[in-house]
């Protein structure tokens, strides 16, 4: 993947980054999303908050190609000519824990030409490996996936939606299950991935301990955007606490 950095956040000349413009969805006479804009660079991780039914889940949607909307969505490679990869991590899949499937199995079933049965070569086993290295996962491989811990399951599906390495990585309420020394962790392995690939990474999450520490922009949104900036800036707002039924802003 050819690295391409931001230089600034006024232009987007030779750099990479996700518009979201005036983007609507309607489910028959209700309109779930009204008039959205978002701006993402590489190299950044934008949270995405609001309360239930707010329409965290129909953007994601919408941006992965899974939802009809009006509106645009664009990503520009600043002149470079690179097809658009996004990977995608969702929201706390179970697994049974009788069920024998290892950690290799899975990504043979997900990633492999040839049916999970049938014996793995040395040579796809390294590259899970390689995958798993990405987000210091190694000693998982040969676990079974119903054994795995809740931060430990969130690493393994990282890893996947790294292979291939995407341009923007998406995570559904990655923090959700998770105890709060895998919360940073996780974070701190997304912190990394970030920086060393350039790439933007937008999550959702109910939990906003970790924002200010790790996170770029925080986009809050009830069916549209009512307020969007710093960690900071969006915590304390009024528009926080109107949405979360609040005296006054997290940060108050």
């Amino acid at each position: 993947m050819i690295p391409l950095k931001h230089h600034g956040h006024g232009s987007c000349e030779d750099s990479c980054c996700l518009k979201i413009t005036d983007l609507c969805v309607s489910f028959g006479t209700e309109e779930v999303l009204k008039d959205i804009n978002l701006h993402m660079h590489c190299g950044q991780i934008v949270a995405l908050i609001g309360p239930n039914g707010a329409g965290k889940s129909t953007l994601i949607r919408s941006i992965l190609g899974q939802q009809e909307y009006t509106g645009s969505i664009t990503f520009s490679t600043g002149g470079h000519s690179q097809k658009l990869r996004i990977g995608y991590v969702p929201q706390s899949p179970t697994f049974d824990r009788g069920d024998p499937v290892s950690v290799l199995d899975l990504f043979c079933c997900c990633n492999a030409s040839r049916p999970a049965f049938l014996p793995v070569p040395k040579k796809f086993r390294r590259r899970v490996l390689e995958c798993l290295q990405a987000v210091h996962g190694e000693a998982l491989i040969d676990k079974r996936v119903g054994n795995l811990s809740g931060g430990e399951l969130q690493r393994v599906l990282l890893a996947l939606a790294l292979d291939p390495m995407p341009n923007i990585l998406i995570l559904d309420e990655p923090l959700s299950g998770v105890d709060v020394e895998g919360m940073e962790l996780l974070m701190d392995m997304l912190d990394e991935i970030r920086q060393k690939f350039d790439l933007s990474i937008l999550m959702t999450t109910h939990d906003f301990s970790m924002l200010d520490r790790y996170v770029d922009k925080v986009v809050l949104l009830n069916s549209r955007v009512l307020c969007s900036g710093s960690p900071r800036e969006v915590l304390c707002s009024e528009a926080f606490a109107q949405a979360f039924h609040m005296g006054g802003g997290a940060g108050q």
